[in-house]
């Protein structure tokens, strides 16, 4: 009996049993569904094991979710990205102007475009801390996205602290045209200033990280860490298996593929990430101060 029909016998017994029964006092998100398993879990649960189900699926994070789980304490300090024009091309595609999608996803993220920034202590060590968003038009590589890359660089180098990434992305923004691509060599540039200053650069690869990012900033870490499962690779797997006429295994381009070939040097949980991070920047700090 569907609960329409069970209001409708029993609200000729009780008066008010009907609206009652139409109340509802649970948020409509309590319950989320695990990709991996497909069961439903408990959100509060969820949310308490930083974003991973009871099978080990890590959820992906929004900016604030993973600035959150990631400084010492949830405590930052937010740094301004540099504000670049929204739509330099006037593009419109399949009848949707770009500058209505941004507005979209500003909307719906809070935050300024795809990476967000910011300043505190990861595990006891200070850091300037870049998060790619991928829910703001799949964390693509924008204008925006390359000038907050060089602002996290300018920044690292100009207070002296490690520099580390969470990538997130589809890759470049196309609506940008080679505006967006430019972004792989300034991005590359900047890092060469953190580098120059012998300053620690970590990169932890969440799940996606494709496409024109991974050929650029996401692979020139001098460590590289990941989330289990984490989506890693450039070109998408149907494409290689069209184009190599072959089956690829059931883990390619995943987290753990790519670490048995060296490409990816630890996979490590959520749970574990801030003191994994903390350990290998303490370990950079004291080197340099010995150097010194």
């Amino acid at each position: 009996m569907t609960e329409k029909q069970r209001a409708g016998w029993l609200s000729r017994l009780a008066p008010g049993v009907r609206r009652a029964l139409g109340r509802r006092n649970t948020p409509d998100d309590l319950w989320i569904r695990c990709p991996a398993t497909g069961d439903m879990v408990y959100r509060p649960d969820v949310e308490a094991a930083l974003w991973v189900t009871p099978a080990g699926h890590h959820l992906r994070l929004n900016a604030a979710q993973r600035l959150a789980v990631t400084f010492d304490g949830g405590r930052f300090e937010r740094l301004a990205s540099p504000e670049v024009p929204d739509d330099p091309l006037g593009f419109v595609g399949h009848g949707k102007a770009y500058a209505d999608q941004i507005v979209a996803a500003r909307e719906a993220s809070g935050e300024y475009d795809a990476m967000s920034l910011a300043v505190g202590e990861v595990g006891g060590e200070p850091a300037v801390v870049a998060v790619q968003d991928f829910s703001f038009l799949g964390g693509s590589l924008s204008r925006a996205v390359g000038e907050a890359f060089i602002e996290a660089a300018r920044t690292a180098v100009a207070r002296q602290l490690p520099f580390v990434l969470f990538t997130a992305t589809g890759g470049a923004r196309m609506q940008e045209g080679t505006l967006s691509l430019m972004q792989m060599a300034r991005t590359t540039l900047a890092l060469n200033q953190v580098k120059d200053a012998n300053l620690p650069y970590v990169v932890v690869l969440t799940d996606p990280t494709t496409a024109g990012v991974m050929a650029s900033y996401a692979m020139l870490g001098d460590l590289h860490l990941a989330e289990p499962g984490a989506l890693i690779g450039f070109t998408g797997r149907r494409v290689i298996e069209q184009t190599i006429r072959e089956t690829l295994p059931p883990d390619f381009q995943r987290a753990e593929f790519l670490m048995e070939r060296g490409m990816v040097d630890q996979v490590v949980r959520r749970a574990d990430l801030r003191t994994v991070l903390g350990s290998y920047l303490k370990t950079r700090r004291l080197g340099r101060e010995r150097a010194a």
